[in-house]
């Protein structure tokens, strides 16, 4: 047998088994912002199945059909479990979809949006409620010192996100 046979063949395996993305346990609770980043991932991967049956032989791209497969369970399984939440907070207490400013002890200012899990990046300023900085954070106020880790963590601001 050829060698080219055999590894197509370990790469339509693969393909075939590849792993569904995981779902948290959590509640799937998003922003407005995070509905609207989901319906798109569902669209986006609704769309690459309908390319991958398009593309022709199924047979010849079991990849791409795998991976659009696993995208669109992914995403119809999000969409349909999103909790959308908006901030129903007095001003000044960290909530869920607002903005907080913090600063540690050591003078390290830091702010992040309290996200769901599908929205969280901490690179680009937004945190999971469920990590546990936004669990120490969610219900405390401005002026708060808030024990993480070994230290405080002083609230700062929370409010909106701009």
């Amino acid at each position: 047998m050829s060698v080219a046979f055999t590894r197509e063949e370990d790469l339509e395996a693969a393909a075939a088994h590849l792993p569904d993305r995981p779902i948290s346990p959590h509640r799937n609770l998003v922003t407005p912002e995070g509905l609207k980043a989901l319906e798109t991932g569902l669209a986006e991967a609704r769309a690459a199945y309908a390319a991958a049956q398009v593309a022709g032989d199924v047979q010849a791209d079991r990849t791409a059909m795998a991976k659009a497969t696993r995208d669109l369970r992914y995403f119809t399984a999000r969409v349909r479990t999103a909790e959308p939440v908006t901030a129903e907070a007095p001003a000044g207490v960290v909530a869920f979809g607002r903005r907080v400013t913090f600063e540690r002890d050591d003078g390290r200012r830091q702010t992040y949006r309290i996200v769901g899990e599908d929205e969280a990046d901490p690179a680009r300023g937004t945190i999971s409620y469920v990590s546990p900085l936004a669990a120490a954070l969610l219900g405390r106020a401005v002026g708060d010192l808030v024990p993480f880790g070994d230290g405080d963590l002083e609230i700062l601001a929370a409010d909106e996100p701009a």
